[in-house]
């Protein structure tokens, strides 16, 4: 067993909820949970959907590792069909649709606050502008 997929194991055995929690809400689960809510997608129509929504486009090798531990976890269904040419479709299970509805509720909310969002944002520079600023000045008066 190679080091990184014993750490993986190790991590996974300490603490098996949270690496599912991580794999749900990475930046590509996400997306690829949201997009398959749709419908079943086929790789390269499932990687064109995510690009469009994702901005940044997700690389083959990225949604092939996201897919893979998407199914490992039994969420996502890979149906390969024995076809010519190959065919590969790709669908929500049971478990993933769930965590889907979930993950789709939490990207709703953030968009719906995200005024808020800012505000608080904006709220915290300023006051951390003001708080360095206050430390800096006594520092300044010592110094000359």
């Amino acid at each position: 067993m190679a080091v990184s997929e014993r750490q993986a194991a190790d991590a996974e055995s300490l603490c098996p909820y949270r690496l599912v929690l991580e794999h749900v809400t990475s930046r590509w689960g996400v997306l690829v949970l949201v997009g398959l809510l749709e419908r079943p997608y086929r790789f390269s129509e499932l990687r064109r959907a995510i690009n469009v929504v994702g901005g940044r486009g997700v690389s083959e090798k990225m949604l092939t590792q996201t897919l893979q531990t998407l199914e490992r976890d039994g969420l996502v269904h890979r149906d390969a069909k024995p076809v010519i040419p190959p065919r590969v479709d790709y669908s929500l299970t049971p478990l993933g649709r769930e965590a889907a509805e979930q993950v789709r509720s939490l990207a709703q909310w953030t968009h719906d606050r995200m005024a808020q969002v800012e505000q608080a944002r904006h709220a915290y520079d300023e006051n951390r502008r003001a708080y360095d600023e206050a430390r800096e000045s006594p520092q300044r008066s010592r110094a000359s």
